[in-house]
Order: structure tokens, then sequence, then C-alpha cells
């Protein structure tokens, strides 16, 4: 349902694209739909849960010893490797569907300070001071953001999300060390 509900805002905008056309989209009923989904807005954080539970997961599961940035870094492999191709494949497709809609680009932002609390909260529970538990869960979600921007733009199919995420973070570590 999220491949076709997507697919119909880029065609022919997320205004006018209705239930009951994601619904036929996808081969299902609108009860269908509304198992799955509150309103047709709900489609774009599919998975939100799912993702935040594994990001919180692989902080909790990071090394005692890893300090908060080694335990986002966990936390995004751990993420990430649950990602497949037609996660991929469906990067491009959502970022025009969030940019064509002011409705979806503030949904958007909802979704990742959901995913910012989450491992804040995973951070907080290891001991983490809450400063740096907050600071490191947003450098997650902008790591998580570039990453997937990147893997989901590239050719290379054989390639697993995680070294992207992974290294966007180092990047973003780097860039926070020159800020001095």
């Amino acid at each position: 349902m999220v491949v076709a509900a997507v697919d119909l805002f880029i065609e022919q905008g997320y205004d006018v694209t209705t239930v009951a056309q994601i619904a036929e989209r996808a081969g299902v009923t609108r009860s269908t739909f509304f198992r799955h989904f509150s309103d047709k807005r709900d489609v774009l954080v599919a998975g939100q849960a799912t993702l935040s539970h594994l990001l919180a997961e692989g902080i909790e599961q990071a090394p005692a010893s890893a300090g908060p940035l080694e335990a986002v870094a966990a936390g995004l492999e751990r993420a990430s490797n649950e990602m497949g191709p037609l996660n991929r494949e469906l990067g491009p497709r959502l970022k025009a569907a969030v940019a064509a809609s002011a409705e979806l680009r503030e949904r958007d932002a909802l979704k990742h300070i959901g995913l910012a609390d989450a491992m804040t909260t995973a951070l907080l529970a290891r001991g983490v001071p809450e400063p740096a538990a907050h600071l490191a869960a947003e450098m997650g979600v902008l790591a998580f953001k570039r990453g997937y921007a990147r893997w989901s733009e590239t050719d290379s199919g054989t390639t697993g999300l995680a070294p992207y995420t992974v290294a966007a973070l180092a990047e973003l570590r780097a860039a926070g060390a020159a800020l001095g």
C-alpha cells in the first residue's frame, strides 16, 4: 500500500489522492487500508515504530564501553540492516512526494522527531547525560537521513544501507569536531 500511495502522490498530488484510489491501486479494500492506516498521511510513517524500536535496540545492545556516538552507530547499523531493496527503490519517490506537499513535509518532520526521541530514551537508559543524549540522537537522525538519501540514489544494489548511515555519522562527528 505504501508504494501505491507514494506513486499516486507523485502522479496526481497528495491533496487529490483518495484512500479509495490508494486501496484500488494496491489491490485491497478500503477496510483493509484502514486496518493498517488511520488516514492517507499515516502511509508515510509506515514502519516508524519498527524503525524506532530497531534504533533503540541497537543502542541498548551496544557494548557498555561504547560512548554515545558509538552507541548511536550501533543503532544505525541495527536499523539499517533491516532495510532492503524495496526501501532503496522507494527512497527517491518518497522524497519527491514529500517535497511536493506541505502536509507531508510536516508529517515527515514529526517522524524524525519520533526517531530522535526513541534514540534519546535509549541513550538516557545507558546513563548518557541528557544534553549529550539529545545531541547524539539528533546526529543519529541526521546521519540516517543523509545515509538513506545517498544509498537510495546510488546504482550499487549490492551494498546495504548500514555503511552509508555509519559513514554519514562519521562525517557529522568530524564536522562537529571542526566547529571546535
